[in-house]
């Protein structure tokens, strides 16, 4: 594990749509030590392709295939594959700011936090904002979290030296799974 890496979860399902400009969104962020690591969930059109000339381009870039197996095989499947101490998931078809990671690493470290999360705005496939921007409580526990999912795994980033090893359901496959593995970290 080491020290200060972020890695970077990102399962990916016929993303070819959206995932060069979730890639960007990585590339272009201010906290530099991180790895990024994208599961193809057996996709049937060109992501894999995508993804591929990013991985040349950037170190950092990681490209596993696996068979479509749902989002929480995927995310088990990086996870296990994960050398930083902290966890931060971005799905396929998501965007970060440019200085997500580096106010998400100083906050966990200020807070001396396990997991953070964040609030975010809702953005269409034309990234124009719909919706009220979903804004998140300053704490929850695992009580708050049975009656809403406030933490998004778009947002969220735990530290796995105070977690341990943890994995997602797969029997949920895609349904629910962030809800589950949140609960499990929480009931720890």
């Amino acid at each position: 594990m080491e020290k200060d890496l972020i890695s970077i979860i990102t399962p990916m399902y016929n993303a070819s749509k959206y995932v060069a400009q979730t890639l960007e969104s990585v590339l272009k962020q201010t906290y530099q030590n991180w790895e990024m690591i994208i599961v193809n969930d057996g996709s049937k059109d060109n992501s894999a392709d995508i993804v591929s000339k990013y991985t040349e381009k950037d170190s950092r870039i990681h490209l596993i295939n696996q068979l479509n197996g749902g989002s929480a095989a995927a995310r088990n499947n990086a996870l296990r594959h994960a050398r930083g101490r902290y966890i931060s998931f971005l799905d396929s078809d998501d965007l970060w700011e440019s200085d997500f990671l580096e106010k998400q690493i100083r906050f966990i470290k200020e807070k001396n936090a396990t997991i953070v999360f964040a609030s975010y705005k809702r953005i269409d496939e034309n990234n124009n904002e719909f919706l009220r921007p979903f804004i998140v409580p300053d704490k929850v526990n695992y009580k708050s979290l049975l009656k809403t999912c406030s933490i998004s795994c778009l947002t969220a980033m735990y530290d796995k030296e105070k977690t341990g090893e943890v994995f997602f359901n797969e029997a949920l496959r895609s349904l629910r799974d962030d809800l589950a593995f949140w609960l499990s970290i929480l009931k720890r």
